[in-house]
């Protein structure tokens, strides 16, 4: 169990961690994923507590931004980008998958991030800079459940090469309730009404994972990523909506 973690915290971030780790047990380790949430969001939270003393609410979040992309190496975020590609320049499986598996970004993934980084900031500078510091650590730890979903739900739809070696594992029903409560239990720290925001994460997640299986029959690694990614800012804006009512 500890090593599986270490496997998962190794692999999804930059954190160090012990050597000689058994990387075949990091299918098995995605069941850690929102506990890997804690441990980013906790950073996240920390870096704009510390950041906002000094600077602005604005520059505090652009700060915490940054630190989440070099924290996790951007592993989700290069997911997204690819799936704008892959999506927006494909027109069947073959080639959609194609691009995916560029290495290079083009236009529809540089534009998908600019929005997607502009959409976080601003849904995010809706909110008090008192709770800011929560919404980093809940929101790191429930959008990972997206990604999990996807795998259980859906088949991987790829043949070979996966950019991500867990991805085509599915969790058991005791995996998956554990990983569920790792995912939720953080957004007790919020106000009662902001657990609505589970009803636009789910219907999100819903009809994305439908896209990506009329498209390619199922999801691939980087699938899951922008999975993480669009429910992240769903959570921000879904938080945004909510706070004008509390």
């Amino acid at each position: 169990m500890r090593e599986r973690f270490f496997v998962a915290l190794s692999f999804y971030t930059r954190i160090p961690c012990p050597q000689n780790l058994n990387y075949k047990k990091l299918p098995q380790a995605s069941v850690f994923l929102p506990l890997i949430g804690w441990v980013v969001g906790a950073f996240l939270a920390g870096t704009f507590y510390l950041t906002h003393l000094i600077w602005s609410q604005n520059s505090a979040i652009l700060l915490t931004l940054i630190v989440s992309v070099f924290l996790t190496g951007a592993l989700h975020e290069d997911g997204f980008a690819d799936v704008c590609d892959g999506f927006g320049g494909g027109f069947d499986k073959t080639r959609i998958l194609e691009i995916m598996k560029d290495s290079h970004s083009g236009v529809f993934g540089f534009i998908g991030l600019l929005l997607l980084f502009l959409l976080k900031i601003s849904a995010l500078n809706e909110l008090s800079a008192s709770v800011i510091p929560v919404v980093f650590f809940a929101g790191q730890s429930v959008n990972r459940l997206a990604p999990l979903a996807l795998m259980f739900k859906y088949d991987y739809a790829r043949e070979h090469n996966s950019k991500i070696i867990g991805a085509t594992y599915k969790l058991n029903k005791k995996e998956g309730l554990f990983a569920l409560f790792l995912g939720l239990l953080p957004l007790l720290l919020l106000p009662t009404i902001c657990l609505w925001v589970v009803v636009p994460l789910l219907l999100a997640n819903f009809f994305l994972g439908r896209y990506f299986y009329h498209r390619i029959g199922g999801y691939t690694g980087d699938c899951l990523g922008a999975s993480q990614q669009i429910s992240e800012v769903i959570f921000y804006l879904s938080l945004s909506a909510i706070w004008k009512f509390i």
